[in-house]
């Protein structure tokens, strides 16, 4: 069974060029099926043996674990996407999934930070001369100013950042690439890192990541958060800041500033304007507080 998985993530991989964080999460999930599966009485060993009820019961026994509803809702979505590629490459003849409902999750708003805030946690990192202080500038800076996805920014390289026309270019989802426009704060953070910085974090001068850990290797993802929860601490507000916090606030203070819907789309990088919309959402609850504090009656 495990031969079916490899050549659905090598599909995935090849065909439709999924990232590695993207690969992996589907190996976890259809492993995780797997010994589901030949944990049971009697074992399931083959994909054609997998009927409708089993999945319903993983579903079952994924609640009973007390998984969240969108960790259900992805790891059954997961399951699909691997049935459909079965029954296309002929090793299968019926696709259990086909009727299968998907879980719901509702439907959670993103955590935007106000411009308050997000002025605190920027100045918080700019107190530090230090070369980890100018990187830990720069990249908090970048952030904010681009709105990208972490796992976007920690494979930025150097030659990816253009100084002079004050852009930057990513590869989002499906290796699309995007350039996005960056704001004079946030070039001079990175010229500050560029320049002084990084010269004394790097190891060897073949390596082209633009952000260094202090091993002079590119900075993780897991690294980047532990800087981003380190500076929120630091301000007191740990609690309500996660690795997309800062995504979620350039997204909704661009609309809020007037920024087009479409426009913000690109500058996200998604796929589908539905998933932009939803920063709509967010401003309108924001609307509403701002009302219920200002309107005479509403107090």
């Amino acid at each position: 069974m495990q031969e079916q998985i490899r050549k659905f993530l090598d599909f995935l991989t090849v065909e439709q060029g999924y990232s590695e964080n993207t690969i992996a999460a589907y190996r976890n999930d259809l492993s995780q099926f797997a010994r589901f599966l030949a944990g049971m009485e009697p074992p399931i060993t083959s994909w054609a043996e997998v009927k409708k009820d089993n999945i319903v019961n993983y579903i079952l026994h994924l609640k009973e674990r007390e998984y969240t509803s969108s960790t259900v809702a992805r790891k059954v979505a997961a399951i699909k996407s691997f049935f459909h590629f079965l029954l296309a490459e002929g090793i299968i003849e019926d696709d259990p999934t086909a009727t299968l409902d998907s879980p719901k999750v509702k439907k959670r708003l993103p955590r935007a930070l106000s411009h308050d805030l997000v002025n605190r946690l920027l100045a918080e990192a700019g107190k530090h001369s230090t070369p980890k202080g100018q990187r830990d500038k720069a990249l908090l800076e970048l952030l904010y100013a681009t709105g990208m996805r972490v796992s976007e920014l920690v494979l930025l390289n150097i030659d990816d950042v253009n100084l002079a026309s004050a852009n930057v270019r990513c590869f989002g989802k499906g290796a699309k690439e995007r350039i996005i426009p960056i704001y004079d704060r946030a070039v001079q953070a990175l010229e500050e890192y560029l320049q002084k910085g990084r010269p004394r974090l790097m190891k060897d001068p073949n390596e082209k990541a633009l952000f260094l850990n202090h091993r002079g290797k590119r900075l993780t993802r897991q690294g980047l958060w532990l800087i981003i929860k380190h500076y929120a601490e630091e301000v007191g507000m740990g609690s309500e800041v996660t690795p997309h916090t800062l995504r979620h606030s350039f997204a909704t203070h661009m609309l809020s500033g007037g920024a087009g819907l479409r426009e913000v789309q690109k500058l996200l990088g998604h796929a589908n304007i539905s998933t932009t919309q939803v920063y709509t959402h967010v401003n309108s609850e924001r609307l509403r507080e701002v009302y219920d504090e200002s309107h005479p009656r509403a107090k």
